[in-house]
């Protein structure tokens, strides 16, 4: 048998295993964030994302509440 077909062919970095997707995670999941709060229409409301920083970027989270969920979150 073929032992690499059963490998994905890109693997997310490390980071990203299991992280939140700013542009299509639904509100449950974003305000299910560890440490966000209640931040998923806010985040909703100024998608697309290009990366994660642009929570910061497009006045989005303020900086210590990004910092608790940075960990948790990509755009893929």
């Amino acid at each position: 048998p073929d032992e690499t077909s059963a490998e994905p062919a890109v693997e997310p970095p490390p980071a990203a295993a299991g992280a939140v997707d700013l542009n299509t995670a639904s509100l449950a999941e974003l305000n299910g964030l560890r440490g966000g709060g209640m931040i998923g229409k806010a985040i909703i409301a100024r998608r697309p994302y290009a990366s994660p920083s642009d929570l910061l970027s497009k006045r989005v989270l303020s900086r210590s509440t990004y910092e608790r969920i940075k960990d948790q979150i990509t755009v893929r």
